[in-house]
């Protein structure tokens, strides 16, 4: 999703769970996923090229981390790998065809679910083979970045691409509602995830309240 998207979502989604000054920390590692260096070469940070495994595995690594700085004295590199965990965990839903999927599972029924009942972590849909992301292709993918050329480059991308099956921002149509949502309910969970598996004395120096 888009940088100042991926703030608004951390901000409502932990409101209130961190001190002011771990909450910037994180919002501020968040970010930073999506500067030049995390784009080129990193897949896992953001499931594109179908890196599915690859970023559940990053989501796990940067727990992992979490969990390490806490049981030494320091507490800086906590908030940071947490700030890189849920960017990751939030792009899931607006890079991969997650969102499609869920919806599909209610194609007839009496009434479409609205997007606060979003499932973020269906298993059968975690684990399905049909789970896929979009591949990105150069030089069309970069081009569609590029407001006046996004129509251009739309027409030429073929359907798997990053460019068609994005739910980044809201000009990508209803689902990006969806993907919203389970991006803030999956932020909600990680946190809560740390907090089922963490010491109380560790989780007090995480929330740093």
């Amino acid at each position: 999703m888009l940088i100042p998207i991926h703030e608004e979502m951390t901000r409502e989604a932990l409101n209130g769970c961190f001190s002011p000054r771990a909450l910037e920390i994180i919002i501020a590692a968040n970010r930073k996923q999506d500067a030049l260096s995390g784009q080129i070469g990193h897949d896992e940070f953001h499931f594109d090229n179908n890196a599915i495994e690859k970023g559940f595995r990053y989501i796990n690594e940067q727990r992992g981390y979490v969990l390490a700085t806490l049981l030494s004295p320091g507490i800086l590199s906590a908030w940071i790998a947490f700030g890189r965990l849920i960017h990751t965990a939030q792009d899931f839903y607006s890079h991969t065809n997650y969102i499609a999927l869920w919806l599909d599972q209610f194609n007839g029924t009496p009434r479409a679910p609205r997007p606060p009942e979003v499932d973020p972590v269906q298993k059968s849909l975690l684990r399905s083979p049909d789970l896929r992301s979009g591949k990105i292709y150069f030089p069309l993918d970069a081009l569609y970045f590029v407001p006046f050329m996004r129509g251009v480059a739309l027409k030429f991308l073929p359907e798997d691409s990053h460019g068609k099956m994005n739910l980044d921002s809201p000009k990508q149509g209803p689902r990006f509602e969806y993907a919203r949502a389970a991006a803030v309910k999956r932020t909600q969970y990680e946190f809560d995830l740390l907090k089922k598996i963490l010491t109380p004395e560790m989780f007090a120096r995480f929330t740093d309240i």
